[in-house]
């Protein structure tokens, strides 16, 4: 079990993290989510004993390590800038954790043909990294990790060099692996869909504090906050005013919603919407009962999904649809929004009600 206590790391007179108490068990995932400069790196370089915290404390199975070099602790850590030696092969490159450990060659050579196998660099053993592309010298350092059989393994963005279809299949396959060997897997990226496809548990980072922390689809689900469902939302939340008036729920004067009981004792007044971009539609549906008129301000196509840009009432909101669909920019299009897919935050942000809670009948 690793256990960050109240972890703050001080650099000249800003805070790179801020009060920080994480707890991780063995054999979990877990995923730090957040964008860049949200403290993600420093907090593995933490763990890792890369650094020293200014304030709090680090355990392992409830014994500080806080004193304890790098050298001393069983972790293993891949960066985005993969680091390989450049003087050795693939082979050696990762045979070289289990070397230092001194095992059999039997060993080493049966532990670097399957961790070869699994990142698809059989073909590239005899090589040096220099003679190979980004992405199997990536492979190459994510396979020196697999080996060592660290007891904290520490992922800062691994794969983000690597092709979509490699990506994807080490996205399922790393987490089964570690968990396997009882590590403690810390995984960080920039990408709400990546910690959606990894599970486990996610932390949510803000400019070095972490705004929660739980099952990663309860956060996603649930945030705590406004700040939490933006970290957790690409695209960005379409986020807007709305009124409540007696018990019912109003968008440009217009009903939104009728109110169930968790918000009916609130008094009247000003509260937060925020709407995710594939709960837009353009064609009505059962469900879809509010409509808004949206100009088309530009699209992007990727092929299998269409993102809409559009203005409505003078906000900008995007929408993400399935397929591919031809609008033009300028063109006047007709939006479909069912109001229990809103969350709702009060004037501090916090959340008061998540989708499929927040409406009985939209007008």
């Amino acid at each position: 079990m690793l256990e960050l206590k109240d972890i703050t790391k001080r650099v000249g007179v800003l805070d790179h993290v801020s009060n920080v108490s994480l707890r991780f068990e063995r054999g979990s995932l877990n995923v730090l989510l957040g964008p860049t400069l949200s403290g993600k790196t420093t907090l593995m370089r933490l763990m890792a004993g890369l650094d020293k915290p200014t304030s709090g404390d680090i355990l392992v199975d409830e014994k500080s390590v806080r004193g304890q070099s790098v050298r001393k602790r069983n972790v293993a850590m891949v960066y985005q800038q993969f680091i390989n030696y450049p003087g050795l092969t693939v082979y050696e490159n990762i045979a070289s954790p289990m070397r230092l450990a001194k095992l059999d060659k039997k060993t080493i050579d049966h532990q670097v043909r399957n961790a070869a196998n699994l990142l698809k660099l059989e073909p590239y053993l005899d090589r040096t990294p220099l003679s190979l592309s980004g992405g199997q010298q990536q492979r190459t350092a994510i396979a020196r990790a697999l080996v060592k059989g660290a007891d904290l393994v520490l992922l800062d963005e691994p794969l983000a060099n690597l092709d979509y279809k490699l990506r994807e299949e080490l996205r399922v396959e790393l987490p089964k692996i570690f968990a396997q060997t009882g590590s403690i897997l810390i995984y960080a990226t920039t990408e709400p869909q990546e910690a959606l496809l990894l599970g486990g548990k996610t932390a949510t980072l803000s400019q070095g504090r972490v705004t929660q922390f739980g099952n990663t689809i309860d956060v996603y689900s649930h945030p705590v906050d406004l700040e939490t469902a933006q970290i957790f939302a690409d695209p960005p939340l379409n986020i807007t005013s709305v009124t409540k008036s007696g018990d019912n729920l109003q968008y440009q004067n217009r009903e939104l919603a009728t109110l169930n009981n968790k918000i009916l004792n609130r008094e009247d007044g000003q509260f937060v919407a925020a709407l995710r971009p594939h709960h837009i539609g353009l064609k009505p549906t059962t469900t879809a009962t509010f409509t808004l008129s949206a100009t088309v301000s530009t699209t992007e196509i990727t092929g299998s999904e269409t993102f809409i840009h559009v203005k409505t009432n003078d906000e900008h909101w995007v929408v993400l649809t399935r397929g591919v669909h031809k609008v033009e920019p300028g063109q006047n299009i007709m939006l479909h929004i069912d109001p229990e897919k809103f969350y709702l935050f009060d004037q501090q942000n916090r959340l008061i009600l998540a989708p499929d809670s927040v409406s009985k009948q939209g007008k």
